[in-house]
C-alpha cells in the first residue's frame, strides 16, 4: 500500500513519533494506522508526554447503573487518541470510575472546582465547632486555624472526586489513579465531567391525607 504525506502526519500528530518512524511504521504495517501506532509503541518511539499546547480531546463516556436501576451515573473521561480511549486499559478504568462515582457520591471533579463561597461557608462552620469545644477555650488561635483548615482538607476529600480513596483500593485517591494510567498510556488522561443520578432524587413523595381521601370518596 502507497504511503502518504497525509497518512504521516496524522500519524505523528497521534503519537509524537518523528516523520521518519512514522513512514517506517506505516509501511512495516501496511497503512494500518492502529498496527504502525501498536509498532512505534513496541520500539519506544511514541511520545510519552503531551506536547505543549496540545488538547485531549478524544476520550469516552462512560456509565453505571446500580440497584436496579436506581442509581446512575455518567461520567467523561479524555484523553489524546483514539487509540488510547479504545483500550482495554482506558475502558476498564472509565468503568471502574463511573462505579467508584456511583458508591462515593462525588459532587466535583476537583477541589479547585469547589466554589469559594462554598468553602468559606465550611470554614466559618467548622471555625465555630472549634472554638465552641470547651478543651480549645486556651489554644491559641493559630492552632484553632490549623484545626479548621484540617476540616476544609477532609471536606475537600469527601467532595472533590480526585481527592477521594478509589473505592476498589483505598490505599490511592482516584488523582493518583489517573496519573498512574496517564503514565502508563503515555498520554495525558483527564476526567471532564460527570453527573450522578438518583431515582426521586428532589422531588416530594406524595403523602395524601387517608382519611380525607376517604371522606370525600363517602360523600
Amino acid at each position: 500500500m502507497a504511503i502518504t504525506a497525509e497518512m504521516v502526519k496524522t500519524l505523528r500528530e497521534k503519537t509524537g513519533a518523528g516523520m521518519m518512524e512514522c513512514k517506517k511504521a506505516l509501511n512495516e504495517a501496511n497503512g494500518n494506522e492502529e498496527q504502525a501506532i501498536e509498532i512505534l509503541r513496541k520500539a519506544g518511539l511514541a511520545s510519552a508526554k503531551k506536547r505543549e499546547g496540545r488538547i485531549a480531546a478524544e476520550g469516552t463516556v462512560g456509565s453505571y447503573i446500580h440497584m436496579g436501576g436506581k442509581v446512575g451515573v455518567l461520567v467523561e473521561v479524555n484523553c489524546e487518541t483514539d487509540f488510547v480511549a479504545r483500550s482495554e486499559d482506558f475502558q476498564k478504568f472509565v468503568r471502574d470510575l463511573a462505579m467508584h462515582i456511583c458508591a462515593s457520591e462525588p459532587q466535583y471533579v476537583s477541589k479547585e472546582e469547589i466554589p469559594a463561597d462554598i468553602i468559606e461557608k465550611e470554614r466559618e462552620i467548622a471555625r465555630d465547632i472549634a472554638k465552641a469545644d470547651p478543651k480549645n477555650a486556651s489554644k491559641p488561635e493559630n492552632i484553632i486555624e490549623k484545626m479548621v483548615q484540617g476540616r476544609i482538607d477532609k471536606f475537600c476529600t469527601e467532595t472533590a472526586l480526585l481527592e477521594q480513596p478509589f473505592v476498589k483500593d483505598q490505599t490511592i485517591t482516584v488523582g493518583e489513579l489517573v496519573t498512574q494510567l496517564t503514565a502508563k498510556t503515555g498520554e495525558k488522561v483527564s476526567v471532564r465531567r460527570f453527573t450522578r443520578y438518583k431515582m426521586g432524587e428532589g422531588l416530594e413523595k406524595r403523602s395524601d391525607d387517608f382519611a380525607q381521601e376517604v371522606a370525600s370518596m363517602a360523600g
